[in-house]
C-alpha cells in the first residue's frame, strides 16, 4: 500500500514538459554556482535548481532539498515575493562579495538566490510576479 501524498494535487500548478528557463551564473566568496529557474508559460518561476562548483555531500544535499521545497511552494501558489521574504537575509557560509553588481554582498547562498529572484521576478510596486525574462 502506497502512502498518501503529503499535498493535494488539486491546487498544484503543473509546468509543461518543455519549458522556458533562465540560467544565471554567480559566485559568492569564490564559490561558483549556477541557478536555473524553470518558468511557467506566463513567465512566472515554477522551479529552481542550483549547482555549486565546490559542493560537498552535505552542502549539495541541503541545497537540493531547499530547491525542491522552494519549487513545490511555487507550484502550489506561493507568490515569489512571499518566498523571497522567507529566505532573504539568512546567514551562513559561504557569504561575502558576489560576482553580481546588483547584489554586491550575500549573507548566504539562499540570501543571494532570494535577492536574485526578487530583482528579476518581483515588481517593486505590486504584490505579483513580473515575467521580465521571457520574451
Amino acid at each position: 500500500m502506497e502512502p498518501a501524498p503529503m499535498l493535494s494535487e488539486r491546487n498544484r500548478q503543473i509546468l509543461s514538459s518543455t519549458r522556458e528557463s533562465v540560467t544565471h551564473k554567480f559566485a559568492i566568496s569564490g564559490y561558483e554556482g549556477y541557478l536555473t529557474v524553470g518558468l511557467f508559460e506566463d513567465g512566472r518561476p515554477g522551479e529552481i535548481f542550483i549547482k555549486m562548483s565546490k559542493e560537498g555531500s552535505t552542502l549539495s544535499g541541503l541545497i537540493q532539498g531547499f530547491c525542491r521545497s522552494f519549487s513545490i511552494s511555487l507550484q502550489y501558489g506561493l507568490p515569489v515575493k512571499e518566498a523571497v521574504s522567507r529566505f532573504k537575509g539568512m546567514r551562513f557560509e559561504p557569504s561575502g562579495s558576489t560576482s553580481n553588481p546588483k547584489i554586491p554582498h550575500a549573507t548566504s547562498i539562499l540570501d543571494y538566490i532570494a535577492c536574485y529572484l526578487e530583482d528579476e521576478f518581483v515588481s517593486s510596486d505590486e504584490d505579483t510576479t513580473t515575467p521580465r525574462l521571457v520574451g
